[in-house]
């Protein structure tokens, strides 16, 4: 599979995952479908839990979620480790937005974010309600992220006009 681009249709998935609320675990299973005609969904993609570079990024996420849902989007952590990893990695940092278990299934590839099957590409995707990539973001180098605010700005941008789970796509350039 190529590359995949912005207008592209994301790959639909269903992922089990989990997501800490009010001090406990929620396991459920996401998928892109479940978000159909709602608000956009950042899914970021990170190598490995409790590494210094992704507890650092999922950290700034947190710091900000509620900016994120304040703008109508969710963020979905995605990597390698399944749901039993995720639970220690958010107790541990404070986590409560979705971790997602891409172990075995194939997503990250399907993305084009996988590195030899053993590690996915540091990578964030921001995807409409109708389940188009609206922008992207793959990084070369494993120890680069985008920041929350730089992906909050692009969303800013591509929804000027946020209003719970209306959005407004930013007219032609």
């Amino acid at each position: 599979m190529g590359a995949l681009e912005v207008g592209d249709r994301a790959p639909e998935f269903r992922l089990p995952g989990m997501r800490m609320v009010d001090g406990r675990f929620e396991r459920d299973e996401y998928s892109l479908s479940s978000r159909a005609g709602r608000g956009p969904v950042v899914l970021a993609f990170y190598p490995l839990d409790q590494s210094k570079v992704c507890t650092e990024q999922l950290c700034s996420y947190q710091d900000d979620f509620a900016g994120f849902e304040e703008l109508g989007a969710e963020v979905w952590g995605i990597s390698l480790q399944g749901v039993e990893s995720h639970e220690d990695f958010a107790v541990k940092n404070g986590l409560t937005f979705p971790l997602l278990a891409d172990h075995r299934n194939g997503v990250g590839a399907a993305y084009g974010v996988a590195l030899g099957g053993s590690i996915l590409r540091r990578s964030v995707f921001i995807i409409d309600g109708d389940g188009i990539i609206r922008w992207k973001h793959v990084a070369m180098l494993g120890f680069t992220y985008r920041r929350s605010t730089e992906i909050k700005a692009q969303i800013l941008r591509l929804f000027p006009a946020p209003s719970g789970n209306a959005f407004a796509f930013a007219p032609p350039a």
